[in-house]
């Protein structure tokens, strides 16, 4: 269930779609534009992602799909200027009855950075050889959805994953 398309909602209101499972307010980071903060949102990001339960291949994937999201907020959209706001929220998403969607988290990374071509938004081949440009296959490989928006002068980027069936049923509920 992968999707880089920016569904209309997202895109005319800067929220998750109304047909995805309902959702719960984890926590809510305003940060400042400096690399230094990294390492606090990544360990963040781990627990929120432990305490839902996600095995550790899937959370350090989230992990680093974060990590390599705001470092390019970092030097694309900020261009390495420092102090300048980002907001992160995230949540947990969960089935709204049986037979629904699973369980899962929801991560949306706000900035005011220079607007991005999300059309251009395009890794490198994975046959070069040379350092850097696969961030964005990665965040793609790893996340169920992958949207991007411009709303109201702010970028907004929508990261999903939700949890394997098999993964849900085998940790006990609560931390």
């Amino acid at each position: 269930m992968r999707s880089s398309k920016v569904s209309k909602e997202f895109k005319r209101t800067g929220v998750r779609r109304k047909a995805e499972p309902q959702s719960h307010l984890m926590m809510k980071l305003g940060l400042e534009s400096d690399p230094q903060t990294l390492s606090v949102v990544r360990a963040t990001v781990e627990r929120a992602a432990e305490v839902l339960h996600f095995p550790e291949a899937e959370s350090r994937a989230i992990v680093r799909s974060v990590d390599e999201a705001l470092a390019n907020i970092l030097r694309h959209a900020y261009k390495g200027k420092g102090g300048l706001p980002i907001e992160l929220t995230c949540r947990r998403l969960h089935r709204a009855g049986k037979g629904s969607a699973p369980d899962g988290i929801e991560i949306i990374l706000e900035d005011r950075g220079a607007a991005a071509d999300a059309s251009k938004f395009k890794g490198r081949k994975l046959e070069e050889l040379r350092p850097g440009g696969l961030g964005l296959h990665f965040i793609r490989q790893s996340m169920d959805q992958v949207e991007f928006c411009r709303k109201k002068g702010k970028n907004l980027l929508r990261l999903v994953k939700f949890q394997s069936p098999a993964a849900r049923a085998s940790k006990p509920e609560g931390e």
